[in-house]
């Protein structure tokens, strides 16, 4: 995948949606959202501020991304981490999508 002038690999935990495809940057909290035809990296979400300092000392990495049908909401997690969000993804002051 590509965007930004960056190649992005090591994507995990991939999710469909419309005309978009949703993954995670593994070892990251970083989500992509992706123009399947081309492969370009259309936005790209932060999730870092979903856990609070105390949560991220014992959770691992994020890796779970779910659509909500007939929302345009999602269900986020990751691995060890205490509790699931139900997100919106916004778009911020500079492009960058947040959760």
């Amino acid at each position: 995948m590509h965007g930004d002038g960056r190649t992005f690999s090591q994507l995990n935990e991939l999710e469909c949606v419309g005309e978009d495809v949703y993954a995670n940057v593994w070892q990251t909290n970083e989500i992509l959202r992706i123009d399947p035809g081309s492969g370009t990296v259309t936005g790209r979400i932060d999730a870092s501020g979903l856990l609070t300092p105390q949560q991220r000392q014992d959770a691992d990495v994020l890796n779970g991304i779910a659509a909500i049908p007939g929302t345009d909401e999602f269900l986020v997690t990751g691995k060890l981490w205490p509790t699931m969000f139900r997100v919106k993804f916004v778009t911020g002051q500079l492009g960058q999508d947040h959760a």
